[in-house]
């Protein structure tokens, strides 16, 4: 009788919802320690973020994996299990292997509802089979040929602690099981980013022997020669095919560009993606600014951003923390600076992503890496010179990248920290034990009085945060000579004591918040940070706020004489 198991996934609505996610993505030169690195952040309203897990394991022949992807439409359709599979650690597995996701629709008469791998699936069955990124892009490869994609465009990073590759893939359509797809590495010295809009445009196709200096190429029918240094680009051996064969490409095979064929762009997905990415580029890079005729849709004037650039300083983990914390500041799309900024100049804003006015005009709103609808958020971290237990981390927590602190979780741990754990992140219904719920009580603190209240959530994000960094050199001194099962167990602690300390400081910080800004004004504290017996002030609004206020309201708040305060 054939064994059967259920393949872990995120939750339903996890997977229904993560449309909107942001990839940041650096090359070990690139990074100023030699890691690779890339981030996570999993946008969608509806689901509380959690870190799922699943463990190691040898498997006999025969057994199978029941695929429920997005429901009951998959039922009783199975994959192949392998002899063995790694362990995985939210989206890392014990050697370091990384890959997240964005999605970007692309032409949605290509999703195929009877396929059996949605992307979270394949992204999934990938981790537990693969030691590096070639084998992760062959597997992926081979699962899509072998049993059909059913998801919309997606953009995959991949990413292992030497190299760091892009997959766009998209599916045939209706009827047609298999799917599209092309894989990138990117340059060791650079960094990329894709944030729900396609990124690879022109790609090297394969050629009998390349010329000193192209990057190499390799077709799906050649995949077998993926691990070979030289090949850098691999593709679907259709991929300009189908495109012919659609209608959406006539020109030459060496003009082909996948996003233009298979996600053609316009201004909103141009300025709701692209301009996260844009933004991304603009902190590493000062010539950025001459991309902003595509951000704004001018596409006559600038059709597209480079697919990764050349940073001008070396990047560090703390620095691409903070650029997952983007609301364009200091930007002409900066979302703090006007009067929809609100009177505390929030950086967020409500949905829907388009409103209208009483005398019809059409608006938007933008849309930034940093957002309240985050599920979770990670920054993740492969060193080739450390083992692979120590040397893969991912800085987890649920919630907005900027109102939360990044927490650092080793990939060899066999058990999640309990803030983390699904059971403890319901959906609908708080709880003190939750990571989920902790973050969001004090975010939703802070929304509204953002200005007024961010300064605290800052110093206790800096505290841990800055705890967290100081104490990985001593992390790595204490394993040394240790044997690989007694330093998985002290990682495994490690985790644990780390994420305890996180929840301990969010309470702390939730109970301040509430005390010192009750009722709109600020209790004064004195140097310790101590209440003080009496007093308080009253912080009023931000400067951009009052000076809407006028042209808002006319002479309705125009004081005409000074009151006296006995009048009042």
């Amino acid at each position: 009788m054939k064994k059967i198991v259920a393949i872990v996934l995120l939750s339903i609505i996890a997977l229904q919802y993560a449309d909107g996610c942001t990839n940041l993505i650096v090359g070990k030169k690139a990074s100023k320690d030699g890691s690779v690195m890339c981030t996570y952040n999993c946008d969608g309203f509806g689901f509380a973020g959690s870190l799922f897990y699943s463990p190691a394991g040898r498997h006999t022949p025969g057994e199978n994996i029941a695929i429920h992807g997005w429901g009951p439409v998959h039922e009783g359709r199975f994959v192949k299990q392998v002899e063995y599979t790694y362990n995985v650690v939210g989206f890392m597995n014990e050697k370091q292997l990384t890959i997240v996701e964005s999605t970007f629709d692309g032409r949605l008469d290509l999703q195929n509802p009877d396929g059996l791998l949605d992307y979270f699936s394949l992204m999934r069955l990938a981790l537990q089979r693969s030691v590096n990124a070639r084998e992760a892009i062959k597997c992926m490869a081979g699962l899509v040929e072998e049993y059909g994609y059913n998801s919309s465009g997606e953009s995959i990073t991949i990413c292992d602690p030497n190299e760091a590759w892009i997959m766009e893939i998209i599916g045939k359509g209706k009827g047609r099981k298999g799917a599209v797809w092309v894989a990138l590495r990117i340059p060791d010295d650079c960094i990329c980013a894709h944030a729900n809009l396609s990124r690879i445009r022109q790609f090297p196709l394969e050629k009998r022997k390349a010329k000193k200096g192209e990057r190499t190429a390799i077709s799906s029918r050649n995949i077998e020669y993926i691990n070979s240094p030289e090949v850098e680009c691999v593709y679907a051996w259709d991929v300009v095919a189908f495109a012919r064969e659609k209608g959406f490409f006539s020109g030459k095979d060496e003009e082909f560009s996948f996003r233009d064929a298979y996600c053609p762009i316009d201004f909103e997905n141009v300025r709701y993606a692209d301009a996260r990415v844009w933004s991304f580029f603009r902190h590493h890079r000062s010539d950025m600014d001459r991309y902003l005729p595509y951000i704004n849709g001018e596409f006559d004037k600038c059709d597209h951003m480079p697919l990764w650039v050349k940073p001008e300083q070396l990047l560090s983990i703390q620095d691409l923390q903070q650029d997952m914390r983007d609301h364009f500041e200091g930007t002409p799309l900066d979302m703090t600076t006007d009067m929809t900024a609100g009177p505390w100049g929030m950086p967020i804003r409500p949905l829907p992503m388009h409103f209208r006015s009483s005398d019809s005009i059409n608006f938007f709103r933008e849309r930034p890496i940093a957002t309240q609808q985050s599920g979770f958020t990670m920054t993740c971290q492969m060193r080739s010179w450390l083992p692979d237990d120590v040397g893969g981390v991912t800085w987890f927590n649920c919630d907005d990248a900027n109102m939360v602190a990044y927490v650092p979780l080793y990939c060899c741990i066999t058990q999640v920290p309990d803030p983390f754990r699904p059971e403890n992140n319901a959906r609908n219904e708080f709880s003190f034990e939750s990571a989920f719920w902790m973050n969001n009580w004090v975010a939703n603190m802070v929304y509204p009085r953002y200005s007024m209240m961010i300064g605290d959530l800052r110093a206790a994000q800096s505290e841990l945060e800055n705890h967290f960094f100081a104490d990985q050199d001593n992390v790595i001194a204490a394993i040394s000579g240790m044997t690989p099962a007694d330093r998985r167990d002290y990682l495994i602690k490690k985790s644990i004591a780390y994420a305890e300390l996180m929840m301990k400081r969010w309470d702390k910080l939730a109970k301040l918040l509430i005390v010192k800004y009750n009722d709109q004004v600020v209790k004064r504290v004195d140097e310790h940070g101590n209440f003080q017996r009496w007093g308080y002030d009253t912080p009023g609004y931000d400067q951009h706020f009052i000076d809407a206020i006028a042209p808002s309201t006319g002479d309705r708040y125009r004081l005409k004489k000074v009151i006296d305060r006995r009048e009042r």
